[in-house]
């Protein structure tokens, strides 16, 4: 969320922030209504002390016996009590409309973010490995001989319907040995601590991560109000929400492997068949809370974190920094990596990086304390390391060879009992 008082004190310079995100100016509204809310706030106020002092005065009038002036006096008190009740119930719902405004407005890009308007515009920083020479039409995951006893679509429409899978035997075991993987790197070699957290949330953790107000549809509600959770980003952001934390805690580093959910609206068309675009998915998320000061950096060593599962699989990848047409609602940076995916014979998203400012923050009033200085807002970030069935895609295309089996990856090895690949009958061998 946005801080008004720096809307006030630049009101041209948000704009100009908006307009690189393809939006309208939007300070003339809100700088509208926080003046009003302010000008009642202030009225308010006014009429309080004239009521606290109109209350002092109807007992000396009434001592002295002044009839005339203690009715008065107290007709004053009792229009001035209405009048402060008035002006206070307009304030307060000036604020919330003030607040759901704000709310509903995206993070500003950093100027180093490059200007553009679609994916069209997004820029490659840098490529790691090299696409895989097939003496053979290489196939999309799903087509796979080897993995097609293990990958189950027609069940899980029959329990679900559409973007559902039931995976077994071969292919589950690979999935599971991936978050595995990804979850003891992250550990050991990158210094995360692992968290589990529930995949049910209130409304307030919706909105501290910026799912709410804008986003509700994306996102599925139970009966009784809980959010399932769309990512981790939710929970471990949260975990924070509210807290005063000493810098020297700073940074803190986790990660957790969760279920995801996303009813995927808007996406209509998009990646139906197979299991790239699912309702129901896994995903290795990895979330910092550090100091502003430090956000840039922390962005960088998430980035690398989630490149150094890819590279130890031996995936081939892009790393692009995305345009401001691009960019997630709450991000102020974000870099994506893309894997390759020779069935399809493209890079696809992977990862998405994103460092968010203090934008979270103000959400969830999480600060931390500075040594001997006043609590301030502290920076988010957050990251996938990595989608579980994405990256499941990515192993079982770059390894399948002519005759319909998979080799694995030899990281992966250890978590499949030795076993280094999927037969084109769709065993574990």
């Amino acid at each position: 969320m946005h801080d008004i008082r720096q809307i006030r004190e630049n009101p041209a310079a948000f704009d100009a922030a908006l307009a690189r995100r393809g939006l309208p100016p939007a300070s003339p509204e809100l700088l509208a209504l926080d003046a009003d809310r302010r000008a009642k706030i202030l009225a308010a106020e006014t009429a309080t002390a004239d009521q606290n002092r109109a209350s002092k005065e109807v007992g000396a009038a009434k001592a002295r016996g002044d009839d005339a002036e203690f009715e008065r006096l107290r007709a004053l008190v009792a229009e001035k009590k209405a009048e402060i009740s008035r002006l206070t119930a307009e304030a307060a719902e000036e604020d919330a409309r003030l607040r759901d405004l704000l709310m509903r407005l995206p993070n500003l890009p950093l100027d180093e973010v490059p200007d553009g308007a679609d994916e069209d515009d997004n820029v490659e920083i840098r490529r790691w490995g090299t696409p895989r020479s097939f003496d053979f039409k290489p196939l999309e995951h799903f087509e796979i001989p080897g993995v097609k006893p293990g990958m189950d679509f027609e069940t899980a429409a029959k329990l679900s319907g559409a973007r559902f899978v039931v995976l077994k035997g071969a292919v589950i075991r690979v999935h599971r040995a991936l978050a595995q993987f990804m979850l003891d790197t992250h550990i050991e070699d990158h210094d995360l601590q692992e968290t589990w957290t529930p995949v049910l949330v209130k409304d307030e953790a919706m909105y501290g991560t910026n799912q709410l107000p804008k986003f509700a549809e994306d996102s599925y509600q139970t009966t009784n109000g809980w959010w399932l959770i769309p990512t981790a980003e939710v929970t471990l952001t949260n975990s924070v929400a509210g807290d005063i934390l000493d810098e020297a805690r700073l940074p803190i580093r986790m990660t957790a492997h969760t279920q995801c959910f996303r009813s995927e609206a808007g996406s209509a068309g998009k990646d139906t068949t197979g299991m790239l675009r699912q309702h129901q998915f896994e995903k290795v998320e990895m979330v910092t809370i550090c100091t502003p000061d430090t956000a840039l950096a922390e962005h960088d060593r998430m980035t690398r974190c989630a490149e150094a599962i890819l590279e130890k699989l031996g995936i081939p990848y892009r790393t692009i920094v995305l345009c401001t047409g691009d960019m997630g609602f709450g991000a102020q940076k974000t870099h994506d990596l893309e894997a390759w995916l020779p069935g399809q014979n493209r890079f696809r998203e992977i990862s998405s990086v994103s460092t968010c400012g203090t934008f979270q923050a103000r959400r969830m009033n999480a600060r931390f304390r500075p040594a001997g200085g006043k609590p301030d807002f502290v920076a988010t970030l957050n990251g996938s390391g990595l989608a579980v069935g994405r990256c499941l895609i990515a192993v079982l295309e770059n390894g399948q060879q002519a005759d319909g089996s998979v080799d694995l990856p030899t990281v992966l090895h250890p978590y499949l009992g030795g076993k280094t690949r999927i037969s084109a009958s769709g065993e574990l061998i």
